[in-house]
């Protein structure tokens, strides 16, 4: 069997962050998929609450220099990257100063308003857009949070033709308790301005709020992994009803990490 190239985006990532479940799982599932013998590439957004200093975050000149345009506005795209500490595994950081210089990771400042929803679209369309400069082909798109949910429905239209993404099977995972911003009707606009309407943002159910999107991711991946165990979960219901191959939630990383592996082998072989 070929070896797998899988792609991560997360919204955080242990230890750039306060530990959390999320943090914890985005952190050692990379590790343990790559020291199965797949290869991996991480993003996350880098947060103005990031200690570059300490983690020792640098530009990647090679790849920054991008520009995205949001709704019809052009915005630079920096591309940092970390080393997490006692692994081989890197982390690529999605930057730009106007989005994530502030201190939260969804804070509303001010002087731009409620900007959440561009801020989410410019994370996913950079990271997208550093993979395409990389020339790293990914088999599996592994998406991880509510911040970057909208990677499924971008796959699907912007980048369904492309030669980088044509053939990759994108993953969806949510967390029951994960830190949210605050979303308003003004993502319609911009999603709107990236041809992403009608069909495709109905599983939303006219809501303008991270559950929302969470469905939408649902409703346009290709499976999805629970990655903890959960009593009752109104979106692994929902994933059932769009009747998505699920991986429901299997146990201690370390000892079960072939079965994610599985699972990715069984939506591209």
């Amino acid at each position: 069997m070929s070896q797998k190239r899988i792609l991560y985006i997360s919204q955080e990532i242990t230890p750039y962050l306060e530990e959390t479940p999320m943090g914890i799982f985005s952190r050692w599932l990379p590790q343990r998929i790559q020291e199965n013998g797949s290869d991996v590439r991480i993003f996350m957004p880098r947060y103005g609450l990031i200690n570059e200093r300490r983690h020792q975050l640098h530009e990647v000149i090679r790849l920054s220099g991008i520009n995205i345009i949001v709704n019809d506005t052009d915005y630079p795209l920096i591309i940092k990257v970390a080393s997490v500490p006692q692994s081989r595994i890197q982390v690529y950081f999605i930057d730009n100063d106007e989005f994530f210089k502030r201190k939260s990771q969804f804070g509303i400042e001010e002087k731009y308003g409620n900007d959440t929803a561009d801020r989410s679209i410019f994370f996913v369309h950079g990271v997208f857009e550093a993979i395409k400069k990389l020339r790293w082909i990914p088999d599996v798109i592994h998406c991880v949070g509510w911040f970057g949910a909208l990677a499924p429905a971008y796959l699907k239209t912007i980048y369904k033709d492309d030669p980088c993404f044509s053939k990759a099977k994108i993953v969806y995972s949510p967390f029951e308790k994960e830190e949210e911003g605050e979303l308003s009707e003004k993502i319609m606009e911009a999603l709107h301005f990236d041809g992403i309407e009608n069909e495709l943002v109905t599983p939303m159910n006219g809501a303008y709020t991270p559950e929302a999107i969470r469905r939408m991711a649902i409703a346009h991946c290709d499976g999805v992994v629970m990655p903890e165990k959960i009593a009752q979960s109104a979106l692994l219901e929902y994933a059932k009803e769009c009747n998505k191959p699920i991986l429901e939630y299997p146990g201690d990383l370390k000892e079960n990490v072939q079965k994610f592996q599985d699972f990715y082998d069984s939506l591209v072989d």
